[in-house]
């Protein structure tokens, strides 16, 4: 007899490859897959039956010391179990007191995964002052750049003509759209958009209809759907909306950001803009954490880290986070020498459940996923 220690990722699979029936790999799945659920500010009391209930399905909450002489009226705990004991909770505490409802209700919500197909999202700047000026595309260079992209493997093209780097300001948007304009026009008359989606990367509707009316399927708001009339125009086009969290604006989100806890404001964030977001009829969401937009190196990491919890609002998560300063924060180093932490953020990130990855460098990362996905298949 010999063995050897495997890796949980793609679990299914190799179950199927064992030879087990379909439902008995389904079954066992459930069993393989560990979760752990922070909850915070839950009544002591609910603590103390959850805890209870746990143990006796073998899994498990760490609670604070003194919880079980409820020493403190509400407490933060952790949930510790597979997916089929999160199941069984989520029957099981629908008849307990203190709030367990709703978390019996919400609980499979943290654990639902479905097959996540990696797209690139390639960036291309219509402007001459974003952070990175390798990205930078004007006119002819940024059709050549399109075509270039689609080549190297980006399943969306991202185009925006205003920088969002800290400190930036704002333009006029007939300014924006003069930069954009032809790009937009050639992208039409070649049909482009045939080829890859179109992403418009701007908050401002007179740009954002024209970007529309030329093809393009996305709309990339760096406000989170703050001006209604973005929202109706997403919607009026059947367009996809990118709802980014972004604290303050780009002018003034890095002056000293702050947060209570940055995943549950972040999280209230995206309930409320989805809530705007489907108030008008937008169909297709995707969600964006804003690494760098109002946050620390500290708030970067722990959005990272988590990044699979914003999965339970059933949205297409996207990472952002091609050559950004929270990686010369990490290990010093110029913007042309971060492709290799981009990498690893955003294969992390899609380890994660992140579905979009928006980057400068799409051959690089077409050729990074490829691999990352043939060792975990």
């Amino acid at each position: 007899m010999k063995y050897y220690k495997i890796n949980l990722q793609n679990i299914k699979k190799k179950f199927e490859i064992m030879g087990c029936e379909d439902i008995g790999s389904r079954i066992l799945e459930k069993k393989s897959n560990l979760h752990a659920l922070q909850i915070n500010n839950i009544h002591v009391g609910a603590a103390n039956i959850l805890k209870q209930d746990a143990l006796s399905i073998g899994a498990d909450l760490a609670v604070p010391r003194g919880t079980i002489l409820a020493k403190d009226k509400f407490v933060n705990v952790i949930l510790i179990g597979t997916t089929k004991h999160f199941e069984i909770l989520s029957k099981k505490e629908l008849a307990q007191p203190f709030g367990l409802q709703k978390l019996a209700k919400d609980l499979k919500k943290f654990v639902k995964k479905d097959a996540n197909v990696v797209k690139i999202m390639g960036v291309i700047n219509a402007n001459n002052d974003s952070f990175y000026k390798n990205s930078r595309f004007t006119k002819k260079r940024a059709i050549k750049q399109i075509l270039q992209m689609i080549q190297d493997g980006a399943n969306i093209i991202d185009i925006g003509a205003v920088s969002s780097r800290p400190g930036s300001v704002a333009v006029d948007e007939d300014e924006e759209l003069s930069r954009i304009k032809y790009i937009c026009d050639v992208i039409k008359k070649e049909k482009l958009y045939k080829k890859v989606d179109f992403s418009i990367d701007s908050y401002t509707p007179k740009v954002i209809k024209y970007a529309l009316k030329s093809g393009f399927k996305i709309v990339n708001d760096i406000t989170g759907l703050s001006d209604p009339k973005v929202a109706k125009l997403t919607a009026k086009y059947g367009a996809t909306i990118v709802i980014m969290h972004m604290r303050g604006t780009p002018k003034t989100m890095q002056n000293d950001p702050s947060y209570d806890n940055v995943m549950i404001e972040v999280d209230q964030f995206f309930k409320d803009r989805i809530s705007i977001a489907k108030k008008y009829g937008i169909k297709n969401i995707v969600l964006d954490v804003g690494i760098g937009f109002g946050k620390t190196l500290e708030h970067n990491l722990i959005l990272l880290k988590n990044m699979e919890h914003f999965l339970h609002f059933g949205h297409k998560v996207l990472i952002g986070a091609s050559r950004k300063s929270m990686i010369d924060k990490i290990v010093p180093s110029s913007i042309e020498n971060r492709l290799p932490g981009t990498l690893a953020i955003h294969l992390d990130s899609i380890a994660k459940g992140a579905s979009i990855v928006r980057t400068h460098d799409v051959k690089e990362h077409f050729q990074a996923i490829k691999v990352y996905q043939s060792i975990n298949i």
